[in-house]
Parts: structure tokens; C-alpha cells; sequence
């Protein structure tokens, strides 16, 4: 039986993975349970799956460590949503744990830190994003060899067809519609605005050791093929599911095997119509295009990238500005990255620095 420690275990990714756990029991034990500040809904899960081992945000990063050590899981499954989940995911790999990966932040903001430390502890990080989740199980079938293309889907989010105009006018509750998906909030607007791609695209270059060019989005709003991998002879294998997040976390908690799914719904293909594919927009979804200019640069772009938007996002959800200014926005701080932070050292204290001062800034 493998021992789990979910962080974020009241969240999106959490939720689903206690889902599986109790579908499981003989298979998984909750070992350990971090909640932000939902106490009373992490006493409910303490108390279910018998586990005395939990913390909020309140007892402090530090203690997240000590959590780990007492456990001892046999894997951590990092759900905790933005920048909050990088340094859970640091400590979780310093002290030599399986990292079952859903915090795209820890990829985006500190992926060269993060690979280095990964390979000095010998630990194995499996990526949850279906996306990310697709590609990864797709490699490791056929191999990495011959890749010629990873080719990510995007539903395109609820507004792909609206015009600028009518984009200003999107309200938050609107916003948190996703036609396919059931998602937290944060995710669910990065899915509107497409800066979910946008990360996306950021993750695969650095978790598959991609070149950019290798790196195609394509709008397919159905959500049944998560992910493609293109061959140099032209062959594509895709994987294909209904859009359920406990799809890609049951196989992160197995891998490398795919068991019998107790949780989800198959898909029906004789339910399935069809499938429609558009080429993405980069002039409409210009943050396609921030991206591609965030993994070239490196260094703290990408962190920049992550903070406003972080920042961005709360401020839309408050309905202090509109969906639309998100990502102009998010452009105008990464036009100033070299200026305000080009003197720093790359490194992790300075990251962090970086995402605290891009937050500050916006107002």
C-alpha cells in the first residue's frame, strides 16, 4: 500500500485526489493533509481518512518538512494552486520524495533549479497536468527518440469567439464557466484568457527538454485529445480521455502503469460525433506569443510572467479590472523585466524577491 501526502488537499487537484484514494483503499493510505486556511474542511478529511498529520498555511513553510519527514509518504502530490507551491515542491525533492507534480508554477518560475536539485536527490518528479500527464505517457511508451513535434490542445476556454469589445464586458462569474472542464477558479480564468496554454507551453519545453520550434498549440474545444506527439516520419500517436483531472493524477499515483480506473466514465465513441481542431490565433491570444518570448529570455521573465498574471487574475476575480486587461497587462511588466531585475543572480531567494516585488507593483 503506497502512503500519499497531498498538499493542497482541499483544492481542485486534491479534492480528486482523495477521490481515488477512497475508490482504493486497499491500494493507497492519506498519510498527511495540507489545507491553505479551510480548517474546518481539513478536520472533515483528517478525521475520514484517519490521518493526524495536518497543516494550513499558518504553521509556516518550515513545517512542511518536518510533515515529510514524520510521514514518510511514499509520494507527494503537490496541488497547491501558484507561486505558494514552489518551495513545498523544493522541500518535498530535498528530502528524496516521489513529486507527483500539478503546481505548474515550480516549472515555470524555477525549472533549472528545481531539474538540478531533482537529479542530485535521484527523485523522480511525474507531471499532473493532462497535458503534461499525455505527452509523458506517450513518451515513455514509445520513446523520446525521433520526436519531431508535441503538439498541446486548448478548448480555447468559454470566450474564443467573442470580440475585444465583447471580451470587456465578460463578467467573473461568466468567467468561471468552463465549457469542459471543472476547475478551480485561478485555473479556470488562465483557461479564459489562455495564459494556460501559455504555461503549458513553458512546462513542455523544459519537462521534455523540447526546442521551441518543437512546441505547437492547437484549439480542439471538444478536450478529448489532451496531447500529441508527432514523429520524424510523420506518425502521431495522441492520447485521448473524457476531461477528468482523476485520470492523469490516478496515473501519476500507478506510473508507470495505467490500472483499472474506478472514478471516471470511458469514453464513448459512439456517443462522440466528432472532433474540431482550429489553428490558434496569436494575433487573438497574444499570450502565445508572451511565451514563446518568455522561454527564449529565461532567467526571471518567466517569473515575472507567472506573478502578474497571478496577481492579475486575483484582481479580476475581485472585479477590479477586466478579464481583457489581464494579459496587456502582463505584457507591459514583461517589457520592464530587464530593466527592474536583469541585475540579479538567478537564483531562488531572488525568484521568490521577483515574485513578491511584480506583485507589489500592480496596482
Amino acid at each position: 500500500m503506497k502512503k500519499i501526502l497531498v498538499l493542497g488537499c482541499t483544492g481542485s487537484i486534491g479534492t480528486s485526489t482523495l477521490n481515488i484514494v477512497r475508490s482504493m483503499p486497499e491500494d493507497f493510505s492519506i498519510c498527511g493533509l495540507t489545507a491553505h486556511n479551510n480548517e474546518k474542511s481539513l478536520n472533515f478529511l483528517s478525521n475520514e481518512f484517519s490521518c493526524d498529520s495536518v497543516l494550513t498555511s499558518k504553521d509556516g513553510i518550515e513545517a512542511i518538512e518536518a510533515l515529510i519527514q514524520k510521514t514518510n509518504p511514499d509520494i507527494v502530490v503537490n496541488g497547491i494552486a501558484g507561486a505558494a507551491g514552489l518551495l513545498p515542491s523544493k522541500i518535498t525533492i530535498e528530502c528524496g520524495k516521489k513529486l507527483a507534480l500539478a503546481n505548474k508554477e515550480t516549472v515555470v518560475m524555477a525549472w533549472p533549479l528545481i531539474k538540478e536539485l531533482a537529479f542530485n536527490k535521484d527523485v523522480e518528479i511525474i507531471p499532473v497536468d493532462s497535458e503534461h500527464s499525455a505527452i509523458f505517457s506517450l513518451i515513455n511508451q514509445v520513446g523520446r527518440k525521433n520526436i519531431k513535434n508535441v503538439i498541446i490542445t486548448a478548448s480555447g476556454g468559454p470566450f474564443r469567439t467573442l470580440s475585444r469589445d465583447e471580451l470587456e464586458k465578460v463578467t467573473v462569474e461568466q468567467a468561471l464557466q468552463h465549457p469542459t472542464w471543472n476547475m478551480g477558479a485561478k485555473i479556470t480564468i488562465d483557461s479564459a484568457t489562455m495564459v494556460n496554454k501559455a504555461f503549458e507551453m513553458i512546462e513542455a519545453y523544459h519537462l521534455f527538454d523540447l526546442k521551441l520550434n518543437q512546441i505547437t498549440t492547437i484549439i480542439h474545444p471538444e478536450s478529448i485529445i489532451h496531447s500529441m506527439v508527432e514523429f520524424n516520419d510523420y506518425s502521431i500517436f495522441a492520447q485521448m480521455g473524457v476531461s477528468d483531472m482523476r485520470i492523469p493524477i490516478q496515473f501519476a499515483l500507478n506510473y508507470p502503469h495505467h490500472i483499472n480506473n474506478n472514478v471516471t466514465k470511458a469514453l464513448d465513441f459512439e456517443k462522440l460525433s466528432s472532433l474540431h481542431f482550429n489553428k490558434m490565433d496569436e494575433e487573438r491570444f497574444s499570450v502565445i506569443k508572451i511565451a514563446r518570448e518568455v522561454i527564449e529570455k529565461g532567467k526571471f521573465y518567466p517569473v515575472v510572467f507567472n506573478a502578474s498574471n497571478e496577481k492579475l487574475v486575483q484582481m479580476f476575480l475581485n472585479k477590479e479590472i477586466t478579464i481583457d486587461q489581464i494579459v496587456t497587462s502582463i505584457e507591459q511588466e514583461i517589457n520592464r523585466t530587464e530593466e527592474l531585475y536583469g541585475h540579479l543572480t538567478y537564483n531562488l531567494e531572488n525568484i521568490l524577491k521577483v515574485d513578491e516585488l511584480v506583485k507589489n507593483n500592480i496596482k
